[in-house]
């Protein structure tokens, strides 16, 4: 595959940037990401191969990688991790303190508990790489000229006179370059190129430094790379001494307001005293380092997004613009991997990995504000060499979306954490217990009763809980119902006050939206989506409800007017009948209604859906009537033992139910049969969805099999003691054949619950018999532990509760 017409412009050099001065670290270990991983195997393996194509060596070495672990938690962390890169195909070795000393001789190893080990891992010159890469695109007809900048692009209204999309570049010189696609690879410039056109990229450079030693005779060249993230540092041989590389925890922006354009070589002067602490803590991880004299102390810029995820893919504000950048200090690692993703993404009009981590579109435009971008990038490069623990949500750049509960949720003394930018109440602590967290684990932590308090009030009695990030839009005009139904799997467009649950899918049937649909009046309809998936969702439905400009109907994006307060339990309908005058019965209100009901003073839109497996009421309030809804509710719920619960007892209640979350647990390289949702596809609705020929496919190859190669099932740890977060890998009579991808802890199944995907193997399929019989495991960390799957929830099979 690949394209032959292609230009690439340089403003300077193709090594310059960030390029040039990179450590070229070739290591595959460390991901618990899928895409990240098969992005890292592939540009090693690319690497590798390069040379016999192009005859230019990449300067790779597999002199192997070593990952230090000094201190339990990390330990803990890298076994979790390495578990899961052996499932993806890495061979991690877990080596003692003498093997390592053997490996690198002039490490120091007396406080090492462990080394995880990649023997075919390595390194590379970064500079030949580039030059192998463009000889190899020249090769195959692609053209680069250097010495040029661009300055702008060039878009026209397409057929719905609504989206635009791209159709070339401006040179500086004024010369027009025609072009049905361009790509944003700017590096660290990408975002003020992006803001001549509109494009969200956040990304924010960054102080980086590495020092490099006078010549130590000691040093052995084919010494391995090591890295000791709890010194801040990379290590390898580099010239005949030693190459520190640091990541310190608390970083330095670099010039947040502009990047020079003419910045293309440039070195940044180094602030010894900020960062002197952190090289003496890096050096003494080889101690010889210490006298050994400074050739150089290197400070460059490189550039890191908010959240320390790639920002690729294609612009949700215009139309074939992709952006490829953001990577993130690990652009040469990931950079031949990315480049498939992306030839991949523009040749075929979809990516063919996992990318609701990474895709482009999960940024929002107040991201790139000067202040946030600064603040934020402090933390992120810091954040490389962090302890990963699961629960650990980012804290800089907070409090620049609350909703209008914000304040009497604090008052109930909730622990707040980062939700897409919004502050979401996560847990509450008791009176008198500070709800802070000083020191995360990877364990049962002190919150953990709070939690499970609140999640057994939500099965038991009823709870209160702030869900207002949720993404919310109003679909209006006479087509939005036709519209709507081409895009959903369900028909959402009968009945008037019906809430539908539905996908959207593409054409392959992959999938690329998990929402509700409620049908308001016959030109009114009210979606919610996944907080993460906003723009995406946003972006899909401008782009395919009115795809020819013929429709008339409507997309507004009213996330920020409504406030959406929930309230679950068995509870549940006896607190609204108390606030409102409309008859709340199962008969009078079943199950998926929505209607506009009075509360007080207010009007409110009360949908009767749950995603916490109970009887529950999600109420949709104008933001000016919040607060008094608010009070009415805990007033009327007083008696009834109401119970302030946050995201944890979300988390742990649907995964009970084992309810799906778009972008945690499915993504767009699973189709809708696999991962259990073919109930919602309605194939008899009148013109049919988006993706119906390759479902209905599968459903028949389905029936012919018994069932299919791959299924997401739902999995519950028999012993009560361990957690699940993600990543933990499945067996089947020894053998490895899925992973955990989110989990939760089952507070009323009594063990860690979570949604794992499965490939059977050899030429079996995975159905119920499959789950039932074999010798099922799931590695936590070093350990298995018995478990057992279900395709259906463990948790009220049948939907009595629900629909009570």
């Amino acid at each position: 595959m690949g394209m032959k017409d292609v230009v690439l412009l340089e403003q300077n050099k193709i090594t310059s940037g960030t390029t040039w001065h990179a450590a070229g670290l070739m290591v595959t270990f460390g991901s618990l990401s899928e895409t990240s991983t098969e992005i890292r195997k592939y540009s090693k393996a690319l690497y590798n191969s390069l040379e016999a194509e192009t005859g230019l060596s990449t300067g790779f070495k597999p002199v192997g990688f070593i990952e230090l672990a000094s201190e339990p938690d990390r330990l803990e962390e890298y076994r979790r991790v390495s578990a899961f890169n052996r499932k993806c195909g890495i061979d991690v070795q877990e080596i003692g303190p003498e093997e390592v000393k053997k490996l690198f001789p002039l490490c120091r190893t007396d406080d090492i508990l462990a080394g995880f080990y990649v023997k075919d891992d390595g390194r590379v010159n970064p500079v030949d790489v580039t030059m192998s890469l463009a000889k190899g695109a020249r090769m195959h007809g692609v053209k680069i000229v250097e010495d040029v900048r661009v300055s702008g692009v060039t878009s026209e209204y397409m057929r719905d006179n609504v989206n635009k999309k791209v159709t070339g570049v401006v040179l500086e010189n004024g010369h027009t370059i025609q072009a049905e696609y361009v790509v944003n690879c700017a590096g660290m410039w990408a975002r003020q190129f992006g803001e001549k056109c509109g494009v969200t990229i956040p990304n924010q450079a960054a102080e980086h430094y590495y020092l490099v030693t006078d010549s130590m005779p000691e040093v052995d060249p084919n010494w391995p790379v090591i890295e000791d993230p709890a010194n801040y540092t990379y290590i390898r041989p580099e010239g005949g001494g030693i190459m520190v590389g640091l990541f310190e925890g608390k970083a330095a922006a670099w010039n947040v307001n502009k990047i020079p354009e003419t910045f293309s070589f440039g070195e940044i002067e180094p602030d010894w005293d900020r960062m002197a602490p952190y090289v003496e803590k890096a050096m003494s991880r080889v101690p010889a380092t210490t006298t050994a004299g400074v050739k150089k102390f290197f400070c460059g810029p490189e550039s890191f997004t908010p959240d320390l995820g790639p920002a690729v893919g294609e612009s949700p504000e215009l139309k074939n613009y992709f952006v490829t950048a953001g990577l993130n200090s690990i652009g040469i690692l990931s950079g031949g991997g990315i480049g498939r993703l992306m030839a991949h993404w523009i040749i075929n009009g979809k990516p063919d990995m996992d990318v609701t981590g990474m895709n482009i579109d999960r940024f929002h435009p107040y991201q790139t504000t000067p202040e946030y971008r600064g603040t934020r990038v402090v933390e992120t490069l810091g954040m490389v060499y962090k302890c990963h623990y699961p629960y650990k949500s980012k804290e800089t750049a907070r409090g620049s979306k609350r909703s209008p509960f914000y304040e009497r949720l604090a008052a109930q003394n909730a622990y707040f954490k980062d939700v897409s930018g919004w502050e979401g109440a996560d847990w509450y602590a008791p009176p008198g217990v500070k709800p802070v967290i000083e020191q995360h684990s990877w364990g049962r932590q002190f919150w953990f009763p709070f939690w499970e308090k609140e999640h057994k009030a939500c099965r038991e009695g009823v709870i209160l809980m702030d869900m207002s990030f949720m993404s919310k839009f109003l679909v209006q005009g006479r087509d939005a119902g036709p519209c709507l139904n081409r895009l959903s799997t369900a028909n959402v467009d009968g009945d008037a006050n019906a809430i539908t649950y539905c996908q959207w899918l593409n054409d392959a049937g992959k999938m690329e939206a998990d929402l509700t649909v409620t049908k308001l009046t016959e030109d009114k309809f009210f979606v919610v989506a996944t907080d993460t998936m906003h723009r995406h969702v946003e972006t899909w439905a401008k782009r395919n409800l009115n795809p020819d400009g013929s429709k008339h109907v409507f997309l507004t994006d009213v996330t920020g007017g409504y406030a959406q307060l929930n309230i679950q339990g068995p509870k549940s309908r006896a607190l609204m009948q108390l606030l409102t005058d409309t008859d709340m019965s199962n008969e009078a209100y079943p199950f998926r209604t929505a209607r506009e009901i009075n509360i007080g003073y207010a009007k409110v839109m009360c949908a009767r859906i749950t995603y916490l497996g109970e009887l529950g009421y999600e109420l949709h309030v104008p933001c000016e009537h919040a607060l008094h809804v608010y009070e009415r509710v805990v007033e009327a719920g007083e008696p009834l033992g109401l119970v302030h619960a946050g995201l944890k007892a979300l988390a742990s209640l649907r995964m009970e139910k084992a309810y799906r979350d778009y972008g945690h647990d499915m993504d767009n390289t699973d189709t809708l049969l696999e991962v259990g949702l073919g109930f919602t596809a309605d194939y008899e609705k009148p013109g049919g969805f988006i993706g119906k020929d390759a479902v209905v496919a599968q459903r028949d190859l389905m029936k012919k099999q018994g069932g299919l190669k791959n299924r997401l099932v739902q999995l519950l740890v028999l012993d009560a003691q361990p957690m699940m977060y993600h990543g933990e890998v499945v067996y089947r009579n020894g053998q490895r054949v899925g992973d955990i991808r989110a989990a939760s802890y089952g507070h009323t199944l009594g063990g860690a619950v979570g949604l794992a995907f499965i490939s059977a193997e050899d030429n079996q399929v995975v159905n119920k018999e499959y789950l039932t019989t074999g010798t099922w495991e799931v590695e936590i960390a070093d350990k298995k532990y018995p478990c057992k799957l279900s395709l259906n929830p463990m948790y009220d099979p049948s939907n009595k509760k629900i629909k009570a």
